[in-house]
């Protein structure tokens, strides 16, 4: 997949695309209809997704609390996974937050990257101050000889599909109901980084990652399943995940710390995709090291029995 980030330096190869536009955080049932949309509308045309990084929301509110799903290289996994042959994640910036509608249908749409058709939904805002609507698209595609789709809006258990509503279910430790609308397990991925090592003395070494700029799901204890996507230990496992920030242990960073069932190795370095699947717990101090352990022993038994289920 060929990853593009400014419209204005475009090679012609990655031109004429047929592509969704979104932020597609979390790519999620909706957003997956969506990029379907774009490749039944130009079959001949390569598929492509047209994002922004960082995400508007980030670059006009840097101090809010973190939202977001998925990382941008998380998103591009797995937008590669599902055929998406480029991916147009542009800068955002302030010259691109100050082009008009217009302009941006003319400067990036036609000019830029010569898209041959566009799929959004049916709430998409587009310019400065997001003054474009979906009937200017499509009244620019008619201008200026791109095509337009408008998608409408997902449901599924009667609820609509979307972004807000996976966070919500994820901070009420909902994972099942998270995945209902993602189509997939929620992941957290990330690079392994050192920690205190306690797990290892404890008996439960753990691969830690940090869950900065991500939107943190319900603190506490998960069954999870663990893809190790590179290095000599590349594969899948199942697990168990703590969430939060080890109140054993004083004040920290909340973090993920991973316990991988049957595995015996070195994960520095390595990057995992951690894929929550049950709620088990939520954090607690215990009065001793051995009571934690023993409640250890009662997680790790638990989602073992949960996990050989699915």
């Amino acid at each position: 997949m060929r990853i593009v980030r400014d419209y204005q330096y475009v090679r012609p190869e990655d031109r004429g695309a047929s592509v969704a536009i979104g932020n597609f955080d979390g790519v999620h049932l909706g957003h997956q209809a969506v990029i379907d949309l774009a490749r039944n509308a130009a079959p001949a045309a390569p598929l492509g997704v047209l994002t922004f990084e960082p995400h508007p929301r980030e670059y006009f509110a840097p101090e809010a609390p973190a939202f977001r799903l998925m990382s941008a290289e998380a998103r591009a996994a797995r937008l590669e996974k599902l055929g998406v042959e480029h991916l147009y994640q542009l800068n955002f910036n302030t010259a691109l937050a100050s082009l008009t509608p217009h302009e941006f249908a003319t400067n990036v749409i036609r000019d830029g990257l010569g898209l041959v058709h566009v799929v959004v939904g049916a709430d998409f805002c587009f310019g400065k101050g997001r003054a474009g609507t979906v009937a200017d698209l499509q009244a620019f595609g008619e201008e200026m000889g791109f095509g337009v789709t408008v998608a409408e809006l997902l449901e599924t258990g009667g609820q609509e599909v979307s972004s807000t509503a996976i966070r919500e279910a994820l901070s009420a430790g909902r994972p099942r109901d998270a995945a209902l609308q993602l189509g997939h397990w929620h992941r957290i991925d990330g690079q392994v980084i050192g920690g205190e090592q306690r797990g290892r003395v404890l008996g439960y070494p753990t691969a830690n990652m940090s869950i900065d700029g991500l939107h943190p799901p319900k603190l506490g204890v998960y069954a999870v399943l663990v893809e190790v996507r590179d290095g000599p230990h590349k594969g899948s496992y199942h697990g168990a995940a703590s969430i939060g920030v080890r109140p054993m242990f004083g004040e920290n960073t909340a973090n993920i710390e991973t316990f991988l069932f049957d595995f015996t190795g070195d994960l520095y370095g390595a990057t995992l995709s951690v894929g929550l699947v049950d709620y088990l717990r939520p954090e607690e101090k215990f009065d001793s090291l051995d009571a934690l352990i023993v409640q250890m022993d009662a997680d790790c038994t638990r989602a073992r029995e949960i996990l050989s289920a699915l």
